[in-house]
């Protein structure tokens, strides 16, 4: 049964390195800034040119809404922010969401959005009440899709010639992690 309420209410879920808070204002020009990044947008397949006040309105609207969950990932020590995710598509018949990342540059490699990506799957779980949550990830993100899968995620599929980018085409990878159970 989907908790609505678990996603009207935006959580602070802490981890070991990093923390995730309800995406905010003050979260506006570094996720623009991630964004401006070439490798950044190649990974995350971003075509859109996002201008600072269109992050700043996003945003602002993020913590009203009562259909997903949007967080920013900061660092525990420092309070710096380290990327977003995103909880959404949320179809409450079938209990399922879709999953999203991206990191800003320079925090990948390090284990933490996998942390991320374990604490967000467990609030989706146990909290919100999810039985699944899927993602896409290219192909050629070889070193995402395996943090996928140590996270729990499985490929199940594939797009094939999803994505064009940089004048080539890219499969697309469908994956998604299942609410354990209580034998396994």
């Amino acid at each position: 049964m989907i908790d609505a309420e678990a996603l009207a209410q935006k959580p602070v879920l802490e981890g070991g390195r990093i923390r995730l808070v309800p995406l905010a204002g003050r979260h506006a020009e570094p996720f623009h800034r991630t964004f401006q990044d070439p490798e950044t947008r190649r990974l995350t397949g971003t075509h859109h040119d996002w201008t600072l006040p269109g992050i700043q309105d996003w945003i602002a609207e993020c913590g009203g809404r009562t259909d997903r969950l949007d967080l920013a990932i900061e660092d525990r020590a420092t309070g710096g922010y380290l990327g977003d995710l995103a909880l959404s598509r949320i179809d409450r018949d079938n209990a399922h969401g879709s999953f999203r990342i991206a990191l800003v540059p320079g925090a990948t490699g390090r284990g933490l959005g996998s942390e991320a990506t374990r604490l967000l799957l467990r609030h989706a779980f146990d909290r919100v009440g999810l039985h699944r949550v899927q993602l896409e990830v290219f192909a050629f993100n070889e070193r995402a899709r395996r943090a996928y899968e140590r996270c729990g995620f499985v490929v199940e599929g594939r797009q094939r010639e999803a994505l064009r980018w940089g004048g080539a085409w890219h499969d697309v990878l469908l994956m998604a992690a299942l609410r354990p159970t209580a034998d396994g």
